[in-house]
């Protein structure tokens, strides 16, 4: 006699984790549009090589100031290049500083944080006082050092934005360290043989990993407006290679003729930290458990 069988099934009213962040995502419609800009424009990033528009960088200076047409689509700049060209070479400049700064700033910030939570003794206090002393420092004032120092080249800038920033996350992942070690789980652990890399690669950092991605969503956008400060004084990206700070410094020459050089990569700056802002708050929702039950 054949004996019916059923294929397991996940519990009724369980979610996946992708389900539970886009849930969180359509009830954030100010996050929500911000997603689709951000997907806009990585998309038209990457197809401008097939798109019929001149080079970011070409100067023909018997076009300067050029209105919106068919051959330059937001016009041209005070040296005839193309803006809509120089917004997109622009993004792609600026986005990538700020997702390379933030991931350097994760990764430093993350180890020192783990093994000052997890070691615990004089590991803490060394790692923690060096860290309250740099943070009694201005990061823009060190920063400003740093760039006058070595230059503003886009691997200077990465590196100086990664190694003054970890100091926030370090003390995040310190504390969530130092909530999960104590845990049934990293004791079993503890006893069953593992060894101190193996805690802590394995069994307490997945456990911060929620806290390290709304940190380096967050902070991405952060690095972004510190990049485009920085370029306001001259210290950013280095023209001629383009970028929205330096595309906002070169257009306060011309508020009064062209103020609309400034909207645009104004308004560009403004919707990119704004959606990783709110990225954060939707990824935040999405991976904390205490805030999806009580919000259920």
């Amino acid at each position: 006699m054949a004996v019916a069988t059923t294929t397991p099934r996940r519990p009724r009213g369980r979610r996946t984790q992708w389900q539970v962040f886009l849930s969180a995502l359509y009830r954030n419609k100010l996050a929500l549009f911000g997603v689709v800009f951000m997907i806009t424009l990585l998309l038209t990033m990457a197809a401008s090589p097939w798109l019929p528009i001149p080079s970011p960088t070409r100067i023909n200076l018997a076009a300067t100031f050029q209105p919106p047409s068919a051959a330059h689509w937001l016009g041209t700049d005070e040296n005839g290049r193309d803006v809509f060209a120089r917004l997109l070479a622009g993004g792609r400049v600026s986005i990538a500083v700020g997702f390379a700064a933030a991931l350097l700033t994760v990764v430093i910030g993350s180890a020192l944080g783990v093994l000052a939570g997890y070691f615990g003794g004089l590991t803490d206090r060394v790692i923690m006082r060096f860290t309250d002393g740099l943070l009694s420092v201005p990061v823009f004032f060190l920063l400003l050092a740093v760039v006058a120092i070595w230059g503003s080249s886009i691997t200077v800038l990465v590196v100086a934005l990664g190694f003054t920033r970890w100091m926030g996350p370090a003390r995040l992942i310190r504390g969530e360290i130092l909530r999960f070690k104590a845990m049934e789980y990293a004791t079993a652990a503890r006893a069953l043989g593992a060894g101190h890399l193996r805690l802590m690669v394995r069994h307490l950092l997945p456990q911060a990993m929620p806290a390290l991605i709304v940190a380096t969503s967050i902070g991405v956008g952060n690095v972004m407006l510190i990049e485009a400060g920085l370029s306001f004084l001259g210290l950013g990206i280095a023209p001629p290679t383009p970028s929205w700070g330096n595309m906002l410094t070169a257009s306060q020459f011309y508020m009064w003729t062209a103020p609309h050089l400034a909207v645009y990569p104004g308004v560009m700056i403004l919707l990119s930290v704004m959606t990783f802002n709110t990225l954060g708050d939707v990824l935040r929702d999405a991976l904390d458990p205490r805030l999806r039950s009580s919000g259920s």
